[in-house]
């Protein structure tokens, strides 16, 4: 006896067997952009879920700028408001004049009834937010100014971790102006 054999004609194709056919033009063409579209979406909502979408870069100005008109050969000092109306903070790191040469970014710490000047470092300037310099807190301290009159602009070099540098010209005052 043998085994009977099957006749392919009347079975039906199992899958393994169907022969492969190709997208039709018009799908074949449309797979790239819609699996392109697919995958930018995905990625936009990884961004935003993290928190990153949305937060503007630090914008920087610079107003405010006046320089104290120097009562001795030894220091003045220079003050500006810095202002970032950005979503990011930066940070100011220095600062210089290309007429007065260096300056330092200084603190006033009053210590037993007496204040001193000490170096202040990188100075945060926080997101939607201001620094105000003032004498009796954060200022720019300029060794050895030469003489200035009042009402003389003075050009000044602010350096930025992030925004770079700004350039600004700070007006000449009397101190306590």
């Amino acid at each position: 006896m043998s085994t009977p054999t099957r006749n392919r004609r009347n079975q039906p194709a199992s899958p393994a067997d169907r022969p492969i056919r190709p997208l039709p033009g018009p799908l074949r063409a449309a797979l790239v952009p819609v699996a392109a579209c697919a995958a930018a979406l995905v990625l936009l909502t990884a961004y935003t879920a993290t928190g990153s979408a949305g937060e503007a870069p630090a914008r920087i100005s610079v107003s405010d700028a006046r320089v104290f008109r120097p009562t001795n050969a030894e220091a003045t000092a220079a003050l500006f408001t810095i202002r970032n109306s950005g979503g990011t903070a930066d940070l100011l790191l220095s600062l210089d004049s290309p007429l007065l040469g260096d300056a330092m970014l200084a603190r006033t710490v009053v210590r037993d009834g007496g204040g001193r000047m000490t170096p202040a470092g990188p100075v945060a300037v926080p997101a939607r937010g201001a620094v105000t310099m003032d004498p009796a807190g954060l200022d720019a301290m300029i060794l050895r100014p030469p003489q200035l009159r009042l009402g003389q602009r003075v050009p000044f070099v602010l350096r930025f971790r992030d925004s770079g540098e700004i350039r600004v010209e700070a007006v000449v005052v009397r101190p306590g102006a």
